[in-house]
Order: C-alpha cells, then structure tokens, then sequence
C-alpha cells in the first residue's frame, strides 16, 4: 500500500510539473530571439538574418534578411509558420494606437492582423523594413543625387 502511495505521488509531481513547463513555453511565444532564429533558419536556411522585432504579445516576429528583404514568424500552437516576403506582396497601415501594423499580406491572407509592438519606434521600424522590400529593385539602383538618373524614369 505504501508502495502504491509513492508511486501515485511521483506521477501527480510528474504531471504537475510537465503542465507547468507547458504553460512558460506557451507564454514566452516568440520572445526568445534565439528560437527565432532557430526556426527561422530551419525554414529558410539560405536566408542571412539581420534583425529581428517581435510584437509585444511575442506571438509574431517580423525578420530583416540579407538584400533588404524581409521575412515574417507566427506561433501556431504547436509550430511556427515562417515566410519570406515577396516585393509588393504586402499592405501595411498604422494602427489606431500608433505602436502597430494593421498588415495585409496578399499571398498568405490566413497571416492578416494587426500586429502591436511595444514602442511606435518599433513599428515604424518594421514599417521600414517592409517598405525597402516593397521598393522595386530598378528604384535602388539609382544614384542617389543625380538629377540625370531622376529624369529618366
């Protein structure tokens, strides 16, 4: 009988402690830049990031690769669903709060939001990152400056 006690004991510890490491990884969401990366990489590993910025929920964080592109990460529950942004194939807007993105994206609709952060700043500088992918690439290559280069568009 002692025996049995124990050992309901140990399963209850077990079980008890197994729901509360569940529920932190639940809560922590995106926030860990390093997971990002892991699983960003692991999606598309010829992608060099450069920076990342999470929303302020850490549910999403949206990626600036290598050649001004940008990428995007949402927890599903269980996986993480990862693209890369394709040029003009995303409608951004500020949100009513003016610390998020009301974003629209065309290929992946199921992925539309809004998407707060913690400061204006970070918004803005997503905002930035998915305007530079949005820009396209004959704009770029014009020199900076060069009234010759503007009047030949």
């Amino acid at each position: 009988m002692i025996v049995w006690g124990v050992i309901f004991a140990v399963v209850i510890a077990v079980a008890f402690l197994a729901v509360r490491m569940s529920a932190r990884n639940e809560e922590e969401g995106l926030q860990d830049t390093g997971l990002a990366i892991i699983e960003f990489n692991r999606a598309f590993p010829a992608e060099a990031i450069r920076a990342l910025q999470a929303t302020a929920n850490g549910q999403a964080v949206f990626v600036r690769l290598h050649d001004n592109k940008a990428g995007f990460m949402r927890s599903m529950q269980r996986h993480y669903a990862c693209h890369v942004i394709e040029p003009g194939r995303v409608r951004v807007r500020g949100s009513e709060t003016g610390k998020g993105l009301v974003i629209e994206f065309l290929d992946v609709p199921h992925h539309n939001g809004t998407f707060e952060f913690a400061s204006a700043r970070e918004a803005s500088e997503v905002s930035l990152w998915l305007l530079g992918n949005y820009v396209a690439e004959p704009d770029r290559s014009l020199p900076a400056g060069d009234p010759a280069a503007a009047n030949k568009r």
